[in-house]
């Protein structure tokens, strides 16, 4: 299988009467068969060829997860287009906008809940031709057309050139491009993914080497659909096993649209999820508050039940093992009367979650595998298509990111690249048919990230005699936020450091948490001298205090309303700020002999530091710790 189209059509050879897609319409789940789902996929795709799409156009697809999304990419990609999935958290005046006209997108399909942003950059975007709008629009204008009209079209279009369509998607060749999935990088740079048909169809066969999915399975998709974990690990693997996706319903608004994930995966039952540190600790949190809501007897036994399946558990590997066995039949009875009833409010069904995106704190892999539904760790990067490892049902390591796929090659290299002995810590490089074809446009990036054919993922890890990969974090800088997603933080420091005269050096920090936090070496002479400028005597309370105030102006001159707004995204500047007692230079070694940050190494000298910019203290600037801090750097 060497293409998304021949592993579509296998499927719907094998399992044409199975559900494949599951949809709210007036309020319950309805099922698309695959043969029906192929329909609409040969009738989207035949119109998209009517109104003029060409091989290897680019279109734009921005939309919640829901029937047509899946479809809209298949039909793209039988008319030999290039589909451009988007993340619907983008906003339409830098990000959107950037990835829209760097990747050259003819058209673009959006869905009622983004169509505002598309129209406020439309007329910026000079390749645009035609905009789709999934749920129709009120007053089209001559470049708009609905969902439901391409459908109609294709139908015409087919009756009279069917042949034609047809030569169209049997000449997909395995190396053409499938998508251009975008990094998150600054917003000056972020970097086009260029999967294959072959990166996507080698990546399907891979990660089935890890699971045995069957047809019967259901899951709900409530993670993003361009999220290349959602993309590959639901859309695509499911598929391939003629089993079953369900879309979350829609709310109002995105929290509404949250709310709805306890109710439907009740309705749907899954057999499994996708999950990220983020929701998985929202689940844990609701499951807790649950069990306090029954009185301080029931939470009593609860943490009794946990501390049994801990011990019985063990680090997953060992699980049940030596005196371990003593507490099972102890361990039955709890499964019994408490983990069973939290089960149900998963659907009942649920056998396990598999955790992507970032990594997943221990004592969450811990929890989720004591009430019975265990979250098993994975690991993989956009750049891979994107499933490298996991954990699984028959393997699991608590801590670790699993046993690696079949049909690739892994190894561990140096700073040098070159290859380090077992158990040795480096860089995680991978080769097989999942690696990327490159980036668009950009072969100095590519050059930089994929040789030989082997993809340096920017990741650091290692691996056990027992064969499972562990990572340890980044060998790059990137930012990873509490739902997995990343961004290069260099230019949001370049930006402060060189835009702002009293900030010398600036180290941005997120490691899946809730905001992003930033540790800043301030310019004490041209503060002082700003001091004095407005009647501050210097080393004084009232002083450090103004220092603090025209430090956080510099800071909010890029949120919004602020003369630097709209630079980067919000969710990445620093919402805490800590003044650092004393500079990164390189005879603290903080610095390395081309003067660039060590990153590592600042987290582990400013410690304590980091842990305070996530207490509630930190939130205000003027706090204790930043006093002290000016008061050692001389004021």
């Amino acid at each position: 299988m060497k293409t998304i189209i021949e592993l579509f059509e296998t499927s719907v050879g094998k399992y044409f009467d199975n559900i494949y897609l599951w949809e709210k319409k007036d309020g319950q789940y309805a099922g698309t068969s695959y043969r029906q789902t192929h329909d609409l996929v040969y009738r989207f795709g035949a119109g998209l060829v009517a109104i003029g799409l060409q091989k290897s156009d680019r279109i734009g697809l921005i939309s919640e997860g829901r029937n047509a999304w899946i479809i809209s990419e298949l039909g793209v990609l039988y008319a030999g287009g290039i589909n451009v999935p988007l993340s619907v958290k983008l906003d339409s005046s830098t990000e959107l906008k950037f990835r829209l006209s760097h990747s050259g997108c003819k058209m673009i399909i959006v869905s009622r809940a983004h169509a505002a942003k598309i129209e406020e950059i439309r007329n910026e975007l000079p390749m645009l031709e035609k905009v789709i709008y999934l749920d129709g629009k009120e007053n089209p204008e001559s470049n708009d057309i609905s969902y439901n009209q391409v459908l109609a079209l294709g139908d015409a279009y087919l009756k009279t050139n069917k042949a034609d369509f047809e030569a169209i998607y049997n000449n997909i060749l395995p190396d053409d491009i499938a998508n251009i999935s975008y990094t998150s990088g600054t917003t000056a740079d972020p970097k086009g993914i260029m999967l294959s048909q072959l990166n996507y169809a080698s990546n399907v066969v891979q990660a089935n080497t890890l699971l045995d999915i069957t047809e019967d399975w259901k899951t709900l998709a409530y993670l993003p659909w361009d999220h290349s974990f959602a993309h590959t690990a639901c859309l695509y693997c499911f598929m391939y096993n003629g089993a079953s996706i369900a879309s979350l319903e829609l709310g109002k608004t995105p929290t509404e649209t949250l709310k709805n994930i306890p109710k439907n995966i009740k309705e749907i039952q899954p057999k499994i999820l996708m999950s990220v540190p983020a929701v998985a600790k929202n689940f844990r949190k609701g499951i807790e508050t649950g069990i306090r809501q029954k009185g301080p007897v029931i939470e009593k036994l609860f943490n009794h039940a946990l501390k049994i399946a801990y011990e019985y558990n063990g680090n997953g590997w060992d699980r049940g093992k030596g005196f371990k066995a003593l507490y099972k039949p102890l361990l039955n009875l709890y499964d019994k009367i408490l983990f069973s009833k939290i089960r149900e409010g998963f659907g009942g069904k649920l056998d396990l979650f598999i955790g992507g995106g970032a990594l997943l704190d221990i004592e969450l892999q811990r929890f989720f595998y004591a009430v019975g539904m265990p979250m098993c760790q994975g690991y993989g990067l956009s750049e891979a298509s994107p499933v490298i490892s996991s954990n699984a049902l028959h393997a699991v390591k608590f801590g670790s990111s699993g046993k690696l796929v079949k049909y690739m090659e892994l190894k561990i290299c140096d700073l040098d690249g070159k290859e380090l002995p077992l158990g040795e810590k480096g860089e995680i490089v991978v080769k097989g048919g999942n690696v990327m074809k490159g980036y668009w446009n950009n072969p100095k990036a590519t050059a930089e990230t994929v040789k030989d054919g082997w993809l340096y993922t920017g990741d650091m890890g290692y691996m056990d005699k027992d064969g499972f990969l562990y990572v340890l974090g980044r060998f790059k800088s990137l930012l990873i936020g509490s739902d997995g997603e990343k961004f290069s933080p260099e230019g949001i420091e370049e930006a402060l450091i060189d835009q702002s005269p009293f900030i010398d050096q600036c180290m941005l920090y997120n490691n899946q948490n809730a905001y992003t936090s930033g540790m800043i070496v301030p310019n004490m002479a041209a503060i002082n001298r700003e001091l004095e400028k407005h009647g501050f005597a210097s080393k004084t309370e009232e002083a450090r205090a103004e220092a603090l105030k025209i430090i956080q102006l510099e800071i909010d001159a890029y949120k919004s309303g602020g003369k630097f707004e709209n630079s980067f995204p919000e969710r990445w500047l620093p919402a805490t700020i800590v003044i650092l007692p004393e500079a990164f230079t390189e005879q603290n070694h903080l610095l390395n002999s081309m003067l660039k940050m060590v990153r590592g190494k600042i987290i582990d000298y400013f410690k304590t530091e980091l842990e305070f910019l996530y207490t509630p203290e930190a939130k205000n600037i003027q706090n204790k710790m930043n006093m002290d801090a000016l008061k050692k750097l001389g004021n």
